[in-house]
């Protein structure tokens, strides 16, 4: 008789595997025709001579170093202003008393609710306004102040033990000094999973981009592979392939050397 945990066992090895194929092949896929010569996109030979001629006829049919450039600029002003924001705020509310602290933090707690695609045109309006269309901060400012990152900052703050406040009191720690030197680098699992989780949401951001930028000055990757890829023949896969493969390679590839910081930073922050 089969006892029932093998079958849970087996069930969830079976499941793993489906969708491990569901979400490989598709890479698979990618790769195999990016390396190839186009003659072979449809026939899967063994031994096809491999080639890089469709990254270089990517990489100079489109301005994809400016558009790397514009993507890391994003998403590196991005986090910083949600480490910034997000820190002070966090604290605030871990650890300071004061009236309408709920109401605040229930108005904070709301913005998860909201779907950022619901605010587009009041963002393009106030884009607008302020004379920022097709620039780089008008793609930033709609997300400096990210909600989940000022609760989940706040849980963890709040874990700290208020002995160590009193401690770096009596040391003469200021209150700065003291969120400085005694929160921050408490915290830092927690910043290392949020950052990951911001980073990859902001690289692969689409739709905000797309209609609030017009220019390769301003282009992420994300928008940038979209225009190379309606403004090309649609015969050559290979090299729309290898463009995306181009742009996708940097998440990837700081996936795979993270992957254990990046699971154990989820666990230590109390991600589900």
């Amino acid at each position: 008789m089969i006892h029932a945990s093998a079958i849970d066992r087996f069930l969830n090895t079976f499941g793993s595997w489906a969708l491990a194929l569901l979400w490989g092949l598709p890479l698979a896929f990618a790769i195999w025709t990016a390396i190839h010569p186009a003659e072979f996109e449809a026939n899967f030979e063994l031994l096809a001579p491999l080639t890089t001629v469709n990254f270089v006829k990517a990489w100079e049919a489109a301005p994809f170093a400016r558009y790397f450039l514009n993507t890391f600029i994003l998403v590196t002003l991005i986090l910083a202003c949600q480490f910034f924001l997000g820190t002070l705020a966090a604290f605030a509310f871990a650890r300071f008393q004061f009236p309408g602290r709920g109401i605040l933090f229930g108005l904070v707690l709301l913005q998860l609710l909201v779907m950022p695609d619901i605010l587009i045109v009041e963002n393009y309006q106030t884009m607008r306004f302020f004379n920022l269309v097709d620039t780089i901060p008008a793609i930033a400012l709609p997300y400096i102040a990210s909600g989940f990152g000022i609760f989940l900052l706040r849980q963890t703050f709040m874990t700290v033990p208020k002995e160590l406040d009193e401690a770096a009191r009596l040391e003469g720690a200021s209150t700065l000094g003291l969120l400085w030197r005694v929160y921050v680098p408490l915290a830092k699992p927690t910043y290392l999973a949020y950052g990951l989780v911001s980073v990859s949401h902001h690289w692969n951001n689409f739709l905000w981009p797309l209609i609030i930028t017009n220019s390769v000055e301003t282009r992420p990757v994300t928008v940038g592979l979209s225009v190379f890829a309606s403004t090309d023949s649609g015969t050559e896969w290979s090299v729309i392939n290898a463009a995306t493969l181009m742009t996708s390679a940097p998440l990837l590839i700081g996936f795979l050397l993270f992957q254990r910081q990046f699971v154990q930073s989820f666990m230590r922050a109390g991600i589900k």
